[in-house]
Parts: C-alpha cells; structure tokens; sequence
C-alpha cells in the first residue's frame, strides 16, 4: 500500500512565496500608498468649501478645491511616504481659521484635510489589508 504525492504544486507555491520578498513587494507598497493618498485627496477635496462671489463680478469659485495635488512617492529606508498637497497661499487658513481684518473677530477653520486625514486612520487598516489579501491571492496564483 503506498500514496503517490505530487510536490509540484508545494515547489510552485514556495516559488511564488519567495517573490514576496523582491520588487513585486516594492511595487505593492508604493501602489498602496498612491491609493492611500489618492483616497485622501478624494476626502479633502470634497470637504473643501468653494467661494461664492455675486454674479458679475468676474471671480468664480473652486481654485481651493482644485488646486489639491499628489506630490511624488519617496523611499525612505524600509517605507516610502507621499504628499497630499495644497499650494493655495490661502489653504492654511481655511484649514486652521484666521483673524479678521482688523482682528476685530475669528473665522473657524474648516480642518478639510485634518478630517480627512482622520477619517482614513480609521479606515486603513481595512483598506491596506484587502490590498494585501489580493496582492498575495494573485503572487501566489502567478503560474496556475
């Protein structure tokens, strides 16, 4: 009585696991934190408040809103980091509220990147892990 075992399936799956450890696991990193970013980007743009200027005046609103941008990914030593930007002279002040002119009151900031910054805290580690879960289904999977 014997059993016949075929080892080529378990030598292809420590193949495919011995990837983890090359480029492909850089490229999930970065590709994660482009997504982690963009999703930030998505969040502060949307609760960013848009001018409202009478009709005729020739200003229109949005260039706070629009102006929201993705700086480049840079590695550093085992992680890599990304920017979410706002070159608006005036973001700053809208986020974290300013005098009046005159300083004769105060206008409340309305933290559109704080909130958003909070809000994905909360909801990363879900988001990173499906990422991940996919990331190894497919470096697994690669050859079948």
């Amino acid at each position: 009585m014997g059993a016949k075992l075929d080892y080529k399936s378990l030598l292809q799956y420590r193949d495919n696991m011995a990837k983890l450890n090359g480029a492909q696991t850089q490229y999930f990193i970065e590709a994660a934190v482009k997504e982690l970013a963009a999703r930030l980007l998505r969040k502060a743009a949307k609760l960013t408040p848009v001018g409202r200027y009478p009709a005729g005046s020739g200003k229109t609103g949005g260039t706070l809103r629009r102006n929201w941008t993705i700086g480049k990914v840079v590695n550093e030593g085992r992680g890599c980091s990304i920017e979410v930007i706002n070159p608006t002279s005036y973001a700053i002040y809208v986020e974290f509220g300013h005098c009046t002119p005159g300083r004769r009151g105060w206008v409340d900031g309305r933290f559109m990147l704080t909130i958003s910054e909070q809000e994905l805290k909360r909801d990363s580690p879900r988001i990173l892990q499906n990422k991940l879960n996919k990331f190894v289904r497919e470096v697994v999977n690669a050859d079948k």
